[in-house]
This record gives structure tokens, sequence and C-alpha cells, in this order.
């Protein structure tokens, strides 16, 4: 890959504002990270600046020289940025991006906990089902809690006074350093207001990492952390809702670091695969100094392959993946039902959005009596439909969103209404529909109980309490659908570049732990947020056991001794395992990682593309036991991914995609069995050749597994990937998602040719006073595939213009210059939308005049100094003119 000039390239679009993409980072308008060739004050360095900036954050640490800087004239950023790139004492110049507060799904959470606490007693023996599934409940029943190992958690702070996470902070306490970062107020655009407290008081996702590492017994749920005896670092990134740059996760981390913390866990990300991204790129270098850091894989499996997450996307940054839970935990409020006026039953259920119950007693009505129909209740209601103000309408989950369901009932007069789950379970339902007082969800068994009743022409009626004062208990159901599968949701790789990720996998599907006091104490949750702090406190384990805290030793450990698992679809197992971009080496075995005696000297391989095809890779075996074990090697394949539907289109293919059993073939040197005394080491050849028969414009992604057997009863496995096409030859651009529309247009319409747009005057774009008066031409390009770098140019239609006559040529486009904050570097796939104002790269405005946008999206594994390695569209010509024209502004366009 060709290295980039930072000082000639500047890193990525300071305009590009909204991102269709759900979870694309977007970019602080302005702000810069500079980093320093050599220490220098940093103050000093910004007063250099002739008054242009202001420190955002002095960035100082061991292993990171800089700052980030806020450029006063937001619309001569991108310029003054470019010479100071170009200063001798400066490394780089990127750009600071926002990234969101995690994704998760909240499926319900507990509250009323102190009246409960004499309910349950700690046994002693650990059986929390994500710790049978990864044997970590073997450490615990051996007395192993990862004792004086310091994790580091980045996240929304950790609500330090639940009991359950040791109700202090401080020296001697379970949450003993950190800090917040921010303040409550702080949502990614205004100023941050840190202090030295990182209490979680407003969001909840770090306190449930928080338990999942370290919950101590004292509670009534029986939630057992994976690693009661470490101490907890809490650097909180994020305020009560918003986003946070990556200047603070780069302080965050480095700070953790420079702290002493053994292990730095972060769920938090953004869709990437490109491992150079700036902040992937400082969490490897923490990796490098000694530091394992695990960041999980990411929550968009629905976008398909090829949607590697940053910074879980680093070089040598550990990646989690998620499988779901073997049972789902409920927290359920109690309420009463009656059958035909007969005593009282009591069943569970799960308030959701609106959830203004209020003691509600009322008779059940169902839309039908078929507990198998996908879409119950999406369809509007018959005519013959009777008045529902005076029942709760019973209505099985499933097709339609909650909202349309709510909807058809409403239009017949309904207030309330009851979701029957489709799977194991509740969930909490969000359906905010005017004049809706009460959803709520109760699990698929209760419903049909219901249904049957309703159907045999009893009257039920169900008697709800106000869900904050309702008891609650935990109730655990059986997953039949997905007991230890990969989650849908878990995001897959690889990266651009063919790089495995994610490493492996943990529970992250259906998780409960703790939550802060004033939103539950207790909460079931879904994500690789959640399968992220499992693998961190296995680290700590094993950190223990074995006696190393190598991040390469520990990650090889792990992948070795990982399960893979089938790929799952419907409820139903396929006969081939899941593929390594979407779990990895498969789930974590930790007891097995702890007491390995065979070592890999790699976690996973990579063969690449057809055009950098490495066929042949070496890897070490390596005997630490006091025994000789005789080995023999073997390949397991696993499910190839077609990254395109077919030869035509552009865009992967949304999960689950379409998987084939064609394996690649693999032949190992030695051939057969050997044997290695105590102390002996082995380098094996692995040869690959591809699949055969595939279409390789469909890019299929192949993948296995090395099989390592040995006579002492150890049976290891290494991950391996590649791809049977070329990367290069995918088209990254969508010349039918690039288009012109207009700026408050949300729905993208494509504008006509030739239309006129009327700008603010230069420098106004944002002042309220000619929002009604003006509109911006809007950019909307799609990347079909990732582009390390995207350039746009404004090219201007008449050749006999003032503004033809300054162009140049660029790339065989005549070209004004690129808009202000182009070009746009590490861009993961996805659409993103650009408002132009008429500023450009150089700080001028563009004379009034006739335009097209070119726009120029990079092909994977380009060469950025050709023309050829592009993918080019450009949008219909359309005209700019000035609502007052600037002194720099001809108001019309100069005729030749």
């Amino acid at each position: 890959m060709v290295r980039l000039d930072w000082a000639a390239l500047l890193l990525t679009a300071t305009a590009v504002a909204r991102a269709v993409t759900a979870n694309t980072p977007s970019i602080v308008p302005g702000a810069y990270i500079v980093e320093y060739e050599e220490d220098q004050d940093s103050a000093e360095f910004v007063s250099s600046l002739d008054g242009e900036a202001s420190l955002r954050r002095d960035l100082r640490f061991k292993l990171f020289k800089g700052a980030s800087i806020q450029f006063e004239n937001v619309k001569k950023a991108e310029e003054v940025a470019a010479k100071v790139a170009e200063m001798p004492q400066v490394k780089r110049v990127f750009p600071v991006r926002r990234y969101p507060v995690p994704h998760h799904t909240v499926h319900s959470t507990g509250d009323n906990v102190e009246a409960m606490l004499s309910k349950r007693q700690d046994s002693g023996n650990d059986t929390f089902t994500p710790h049978l599934m990864t044997q970590v409940n073997k450490f615990r029943d051996a007395g192993i809690t990862g004792k004086g190992i310091k994790i580091a958690v980045i996240d929304t702070g950790i609500d330090y006074l639940h009991p359950a996470l040791g109700g202090c902070f401080g020296s001697g306490c379970l949450v003993s350093y950190g800090t917040d970062l921010v303040g409550d107020d702080f949502n990614g655009s205004n100023k941050p207001t840190p202090d030295a407290d990182p209490i979680d008081n407003c969001n909840g996702h770090g306190t449930h990492v928080a338990g999942i590492i370290a919950a101590q017994s004292n509670n009534p749920y029986g939630i057992i952390g994976a690693a009661q005896g470490v101490t907890l670092g809490a650097y909180r990134v994020f305020g009560c809702e918003g986003d946070v740059g990556n200047d603070i996760l780069i302080a965050a981390y480095n700070m953790a670091y420079e702290a002493g913390s053994d292990i730095i866990t972060a769920s938090i990300g953004g869709p990437s695969g490109w491992s150079e991204d700036p902040w992937a790129a400082v969490v490897s270098r923490i990796v490098e100094n000694g530091v394992p850091c695990v960041v999980s894989a990411g929550n968009d499996g629905a976008t398909g392959i090829f949607y590697a997450s940053t910074a879980a996307n680093g070089k040598k940054v550990t990646a989690i993946a998620s499988v779901d839970n073997i049972i789902t935990p409920a927290l359920l409020s109690n309420g009463s039902f009656s059958v035909d006026g007969n005593s009282s039953a009591a069943f569970g259920y799960t308030t959701g959005e609106p959830g203004e119950w209020n003691n509600v007693s009322l008779p059940l009505w169902a839309v039908d009596f078929n507990t198998t129909d996908p879409a119950d209740g999406c369809d509007p209601y018959p005519a013959s439909t009777p008045d529902l103000s005076g029942n709760i309408v019973l209505i099985r989950r499933g097709t339609c969103t909650f909202v349309q369901k709510v909807t058809n009932a409403l239009a017949k007069g309904a207030k309330y209404v009851i979701f029957y789950n489709n799977v194991p379970g509740t969930a909490t339902v969000t359906a905010r529909v005017d004049g809706i007082e009460g959803v709520a969800m109760v699990t698929a068994e209760q419903g049909e109980t219901w249904i049957r009743a309703l159907e045999a022409g009893s009257k039920v009626v169900v008697s709800l309490g106000s869900p904050t004062s309702s008891s609650k208990f935990l109730a655990n159901f059986n997953n039949t659908a997905t007991p230890g599968f990969l989650s849908d949701y878990t995001s897959w790789g690889p990266t651009f570049e063919v790089e495995v990720k994610p490493q492996f996998s943990s529970p992250g599907g259906m998780i409960l732990s703790t939550y802060p006091r004033l939103l539950g104490s207790y909460g079931v949750l879904s994500g690789t947020s959640m399968a992220c702090p499992l693998a961190a406190a296995v680290y700590a384990l094993l950190i223990n056991v074995r006696g190393t805290k190598d991040p390469k030793t520990l990650e090889n450990l792990l992948s070795a001794t990982a399960r893979p698992n089938l790929f799952r679809r419907n409820g139903a197992s396929l006969p081939f395992l899941a593929p390594v971009p979407q779990q990895g080496a498969g789930l974590i075995q930790a007891w097995d990682a702890a007491h390995a005696t065979t070592l890999l000297s790699e976690s996973s391989l990579s063969f690449n593309d057809t055009d950098h095809f490495n066929p042949v890779q070496r890897f070490d075996i390596s005997n630490t036991g006091t025994k000789a074990v005789t080995y023999s090697l073997s390949h397991v394949g696993a499910a190839t991914a077609y990254t395109f539907a077919n030869e035509s289109t552009i865009t992967p293919i949304t999960f689950p995609g379409e998987l084939t059993a064609d394996f690649a073939t693999l032949s190992f040197e030695p051939s057969g069995e050997f044997t290695l005394q105590p102390g002996q080491r082995k380098i094996v050849k692995v040869t690959a050749a591809p699949p055969k028969g595939l279409n390789a414009k469909r890019l299929p992604v192949y993948s296995g597994y090395v099989a390592i057997n040995g006579s002492d009863g150890s049976a290891l496995s290494l991950p391996y990937l590649g791809v049977a096409g070329s990367m290069h030859s995918a088209t990254v651009l969508d010349r039918r998602g690039t288009l012109l529309s207009r700026s408050r247009d949300s729905m993208n319409t494509p504008v006509p040719a030739n239309v006129t747009f009327v700008l603010p005057p230069a420098g106004h774009a944002n002042d309220t006073s000619y929002r009604n008066r003006t509109e911006l031409p809007k950019l909307v390009a799609t990347l079909a595939m990732g582009s390390r770098l995207v350039r746009v140019d404004v090219v201007p239609v008449s050749n006999c213009t003032r503004a033809a006559k300054k162009a140049t040529v660029v790339f065989g486009t005549k070209t004004l210059g690129q808009p202000e904050g182009m070009p746009s570097l590490y861009n993961a796939r996805g659409t993103f939308e650009y408002d132009w104002d008429g500023q450009l790269d150089d700080g001028t405005y563009a004379p009034a005049g006739l335009y097209k946008l070119a726009v120029k999206a990079l092909r994977i594994f380009g060469d950025e100094t050709q023309g050829s390695e592009y993918d080019a569209a450009e949008t219909v010509p359309f005209r700019i003119r000035y609502l007052e024209a600037p002194a720099k502004v001809k108001r019309q366009d100069e005729k030749c």
C-alpha cells in the first residue's frame, strides 16, 4: 500500500456533517489533532499559530506527543491545517472525529432491589451462564479472581456507589482510579467540563460493562463478575447523551496506560475497515507497549461483510464478537390476570415506551387467535372491529414495526397494547404514537395462554400496576433459537486490506448485569459492548494463572483454544462453521487457554486476495509442557461468504448473505505426525489454494481453521481467511448513489440539471438570518466499498468563464479546487452528505456560475498518485449565485 502524504492530503472532510450509515463517525468542524515530532509545549505551539487556533486539549503523553486544537475560522481551517502539517516539528495532522455513545439494546431493567437483597445468598458456586459458556466458572471455583490486575474501562463512567460495585471510589475501592474527561452536559459538539468524579448516573452502559467484569456477589439476582478480584479504572468519555471526539478517546487511552492499567477495554467505535485510522493507530501503539486492548467488534452485523469497526480494526488490537446467551434472562414487573372472574394469577411483563399504565385493569382483545402469525396486527383492522378504548389489545410480535401495530390498534380506539414475544423472554418496546398511553411485552408462553382462553370464549382481565412501583423478579428462559451462536448484530470483518477481524467471540446477547441505581440498578442488555468486558476479565484471569501480561501471547492462547461454532439461520444450524470474518477463532474457552502447554506463535493467518496472494504462511508450535507430545495437523473449512449477490451488484449483501460450503485446500509441512520434546519448537509451513469454482467477480471470502491435535489430548485451532478475487477490482464508488440534492431535503431527492442555488454571503453559511432565504447544494456520495481517499472537484461547466480560466487539471478533470474540507480519508462503505456553501480548499469562494461536482474514490490497494486508480462520478450541472456579493466574489459569470 502506498504511504499517504499527510501534509499533502490532509485527512478528512470537515464538512461531512450528516452520515446516512448508522454510527458512521462525523467530523468536528475546524478541530484537528496534531502529533509532534518531538515533545514541545502545547500552549506555546498554539500561540505560534498567530491567534488562528485555540487549545482544545493537551495530548502530551509517554506514547503520544501532541495537542488537539480548534481553528477559530472554521472556513479556513483546512487551509491553515495544511500549513501546520508542513511544519518541521509536526509529524502528522488529522481531524477530530466523533463517535456515538455505544449502541446496545436494553431488554429490561430491575429496581426495588433493596427489598430483595435478602432473597439471594451467595452459594459460592459460579453457575452464571456466560461463565459456563466460556469456562470462567472454573476460575472462581479454583479461587482465581483476577486479584492484583487493573482493568481500565473507557465508557460512560461507572456507578461505583452501586452496592455490587463496591459502593465507593478511590484507593481501596473496587473502582479505585479514573476520571471524568467530559461532564454530564457534554454532547460531542460543546466544551467538556471535566472533573475527578467518573460516576455514571445517566447512561448506564459503563455500569453494565463494569458489572460483567467485577460485580460482587451481594446482589439479588445472582450476578457474578467474571473477575471479582480486579480493581477497575473508570474513564468517562461520554456525557448523558451525544458523541465523543477521538481526541478525548486518545487522551483517555493514554491516561489509562500511564495509570498502570494492565488491560484496557472499550465498547466504543464506528465503521471504518482501515487499521491506519488515527485512533486505532494510537491504541495499537499501547498494545505494542505491553497492554492488551480489547474493543467490541461493533453492532452492524445487518450491514454484512467488510464492515469492521474502529478502533477494533487496529493492528494488534483484539476485536471481540458476540454470541447469544444460552438462556434469556428477563427482569419482569409483577402483574395479575383473571379468567372469567376466577381468582387472580400472577404474570410478568416488561413495560415499554409509553408506559403510563397507572393501575390499569381491562379485558384483553386479540387481533386473531393464530399464535404463529408472523404479521399479526400489521394490517388495518376490519370494519367490524369493536371500539377498543375499553380493552387492552394483545398482539404477537413480528414482521412489521411496533409503531405500525399500535397505530392500527389506535385507529379502533385502543389506548393500551400488550405484545407477546415470538422468541424466548421479553424486550422493551418503544412505540410512541399520540393517543397510545401504555405498551408492554409478555413472554410467548404467556401470550399463547391468553390467546387460547380468548379463543375458547373466556373473558381475560389483565391488571397492571404502575411500572415505577411494581416489584421486579428475575425469570430465566431457555434460549431455543440461538443458544451460544453468533449474534445477528455482531459486525463482520475483515478489514479492506484483508486483515483478520474479529479475533474471537464472547457472550454478549441477553446479558444480565449491574445498571445505575437511578435507572433500575440491574438490567438485561445485548451488544458486542457486553461481550467485550467479559473478554477483558478473561485476560485478567489468564494473567493470574500464566504470569504473563504480553498481549500477543494472551491473544494467541485465547485464539488457539477458542471453540468455533456452526452458522445459525432462522433457528436452524447449517452444516458448516460460521465464517471467520463473523466469529474469528470462535467462543473463548478461558480455562483451556490458561492451562495450554502447546503455544502457537500467531493468532490468525491471512492469505489476502488474488492480487496480493501470499499462499505460503508459517507459524510456530511450541511444547512448553513436561512431556513429549505428538502432533497431527488437519484442516477444517468454514463457510465461504460471497460479498456481492451477483456480478452486477457492487454493494455487499446484507446479513445473512450467501454462504457456500466451498473450502480452500491446505497442505502442511511437515505433512505427517511429528513429536516435540518439552521445550522444543517446530515451524509449520501452510500452503493454501483458494476454493475452486467460485465466482471471483462476486468477491468470495473463504476461511477456516488449521486444527492441531496433540497426543496429550490438546485440540487447538488457528483461524485463517482469504479472498478469492481482486479487492482492487471491486467498484468503490456507486455512481447511481452519487447525486446532487438540496441541503434541507432529508430524503436526498435528486435535483434536475441547471438548478440555481442561492448561497449566503461568504463565511455566513451558518447565520440564521440567511437560513430561510438561501439553500445549499448537497452532494450525496455513496461508497459501495471503503476508500482510503475520496476527493471532490469543483468543475466549471463553461470554458469561457473567469473560473474556467483559473482552473487546473487534476487526474484529467478540470477543477477550480476541492470544496473546503476535502479530501476525505479512511472512509467506511456507506453514504455521506456534504453541504457546499461555495468555499474552496484554499479558503476562497467559487465565483457565481455553472458547475458540476466530480467525485473520485480511490480503489482498495490503489495508488493515490494515479488517476486511473479512482472510481469517478459527476453530479448534474448546477448554478450558484450569492445572496449578497462579497468582495472576493462576482455576482454573475464573467463571460469571455
